[in-house]
């Protein structure tokens, strides 16, 4: 491993790019660009079995040489259709004044594409005859048309997408059309059940899912270019009130979608990890990999973290010797394809974090496969590391260099790295449906995924939420790795949700960096490093659920996704421990229903959680320490 120094840039320049008036000229400045030299073709692609798939084509005016072809499959539309021209095109601008042809498509049955939507097709290894289709066919037929009839391309392709996008990036891996030299999926909807956004270990992401799925899973008749609109008729803009008002999630189909919404419908009806979902991952075909893979994310995205961190896994598993590689940043979900990076919301990393990956990792590795630029040479996996602000290079992820290690609850709320002694300790809450832990501190009526980077200290301040806290550290600990919650718990009830929660408190005397117009105080800030829930009824299989005994003591494991952080010497650790995260995630009614999704008002029910920290039921956090 080693420290990467990012390349020092101007700071008055830096926050010359920060104000909105900059960002405005910069954004004309990008079209202006795009219109002088590109032209726009619009075309119906036509797939194996005949649907005819709407694609935007950006081709350099510059006739002289020729260019590679970078492809975007979208379903949230190739807009603006028409004469308009998009305003940024590519991975960043830098792909657009190095010079590349730029193509934009929207998939399957959405917006000005023919065919039947299907929200994470499934990928279809056995297909019977030369008109069965999924996401790497349409892709695969995308290509060999555009080297048919586009102009001026030199025969290599590259994709890329963020989030959905990156989900039909990532399909390009599969059975690749031999053009495609690189796959770029970044934050790229994975798996939709265990990990990306509409559950979390078997949790349903409520807020975000109604929120999106509303507009997402409208019907779409015929090819248009108008966007649905989601649900907006909420009446307050307090969504903690809203959802709990709401009442079971049965209520959404009686008061709202009206069993309308195909993708709604869809996860009511498959509670479970059943056949529906598991053929909906590609991550299980991911074998045979052809071209060169960089994978993307944040650390700090709401939506698609476990998507990149599996997607890399899995690729590097199953692909013995293929170019593959990982970059982690300190970001939001796509935060590193816009803005410099320099900092998230009210937690500053001390260099343009996303301007470094743009500059310096994406644009050289996709002209060296793509153009025969120099090699970038990049390490296995670019990892910033928060806390300590500095990009790591490893030559794998996790690092090998990384030590396990577990962080125990103490008695008295304490957190120790020794295993407990004591023969019957634990601290008990009791957790009401009625009235559930915010997830937020802020009043959001919408998913608004800044709650993962906002102070836990009103969380911390509750009765229903455990707190463990280490003494002030003496020297810097730095996790690197992956992070397993391991609790071992009593409950009154038949089933209950875990939120565990990893958290830097700063120390009293932290100052804020830069300026500060909403007066945050830095000074005993608690920084969430990783959060996450786990649904007790799948501690034992995602695919067969099953309640808990009253009264008996039940270990429950669950996978928190991968952390790298530096806990500051001077600084304290904690941990947070709850049984609810309203209203982005739903709640637990505590009594066995068989779907948690066809509970009755009268089903949710409060009860009592002990979490023990004792010789024989020690919980802890399983992390990997670097040192």
């Amino acid at each position: 491993m080693k420290t990467v120094p990012c390349p020092v840039l101007l700071i008055g320049l830096l926050a010359l790019l920060l104000l909105p008036g900059t960002v405005i000229g910069q954004s004309n400045a990008d079209a202006r660009y795009i219109a002088e030299h590109y032209n726009k073709m619009e075309r119906h692609v036509s797939m194996r079995d005949g649907a005819r798939l709407f694609t935007s084509i950006y081709v350099p005016k510059d006739d002289s040489r020729t260019y590679p072809i970078l492809l975007q499959r979208t379903p949230y539309s190739v807009a603006p259709y028409g004469a308009a021209y998009r305003t940024q095109i590519g991975p960043s601008m830098l792909f657009a004044r190095d010079g590349y042809v730029i193509v934009y498509q929207d998939v399957r049955g959405r917006m000005m594409s023919e065919g039947e939507f299907e929200a994470v097709r499934p990928h279809n290894p056995d297909k019977t005859s030369d008109t069965d289709i999924d996401e790497s066919t349409d892709t695969y037929d995308t290509v060999s048309w555009l080297l048919e009839n586009v102009p001026n391309h030199n025969g290599r392709v590259g994709v890329w997408g963020i989030s959905a996008p990156g989900f039909y990036a990532t399909h390009a891996l599969i059975d690749a059309h031999p053009a495609v030299k690189i796959v770029s999926p970044q934050a790229p909807v994975t798996d939709w059940w265990i990990g990306d956004d509409r559950h979390h270990n078997g949790a349903f992401q409520l807020q975000a899912s109604f929120s999106f799925l509303s507009f997402y899973g409208q019907p779409r008749p015929e090819p248009t270019t108008r966007r649905a609109t989601g649900f907006r008729d909420y009446g307050t803009p307090d969504g903690y009130q809203w959802y709990l008002d709401l009442g079971p999630l049965s209520n959404v189909n009686e008061k709202y979608l009206h069993g309308e919404n195909k993708i709604w419908n869809a996860m009511m009806e498959h509670p479970d990890y059943d056949e529906f979902w598991q053929a909906r991952t590609p991550l299980p075909h991911l074998k045979d990999v052809k071209p060169a893979v960089l994978v993307v994310g944040g650390f700090f995205d709401a939506q698609d973290l476990y998507g990149p961190l599996k997607t890399y896994a899995a690729v590097e598993n199953n692909n013995p010797g293929l170019v593959n590689h990982l970059v982690m940043g300190p970001w939001w979900h796509g935060g590193w394809a816009r803005g410099s990076g320099l900092r998230y919301q009210d937690i500053y990393f001390e260099q343009p974090t996303a301007a470094h990956y743009r500059e310096t990792i994406e644009l050289p590795f996709f002209n060296h496969y793509l153009k025969d630029g120099p090699d970038p040479e990049l390490p296995e996996a670019s990892i910033f590391v928060t806390g300590s602000n500095e990009w790591h290079a490893f030559d794998r992820w996790p690092p090998r260099e990384a030590r396990e290690a577990n962080l125990y609850l103490a008695p008295g709320g304490g957190l120790s790295f020794d295993r407990p002694t004591g023969a019957d300790d634990y601290a008990e809450y009791v957790s009401d449906p009625a009235k559930p832990v915010p997830h937020t501190s802020q009043v959001v009526i919408n998913r608004d995924d800044r709650y993962l980077i906002q102070d836990q200290r009103f969380a911390a301040t509750r009765t229903d939420v455990l707190v463990f806290e280490s003494g002030v550290l003496q020297e810097d600990v730095t996790v690197a790795g992956d992070l397993f919650a391991n609790l071992y718990v009593v409950t009154t009830g038949e089933d209950a949700d875990f939120i565990v929660k990893l958290i830097d408190v700063y120390p009293d005397t932290a100052s804020y960096v830069g300026e500060n117009p909403m007066n945050v105080k830095m000074g005993g800030f608690q920084l969430m490093v990783r959060g996450e829930v786990m649904r007790a009824r799948y501690r034992n299989s995602f695919t067969h659920p099953e309640p808990m005994r009253p009264g008996n003591v039940t270990r429950i494991e669950f996978d928190m996704q991968d952390v790298a952080h530096t806990f500051k010497a001077g600084h304290r650790m904690m941990v947070q421990v709850q049984s609810s995260w309203f209203p982005m995630v739903d709640r637990n009614p505590q009594t066995w229903v068989p779907s948690i999704y066809e509970a009755k008002e009268e089903d949710y029910q409060a009860a009592t959680h002990r979490i023990y920290f004792s010789r024989s039921a020690p919980s802890h956090l399983k992390m990997k320490l670097l040192e």
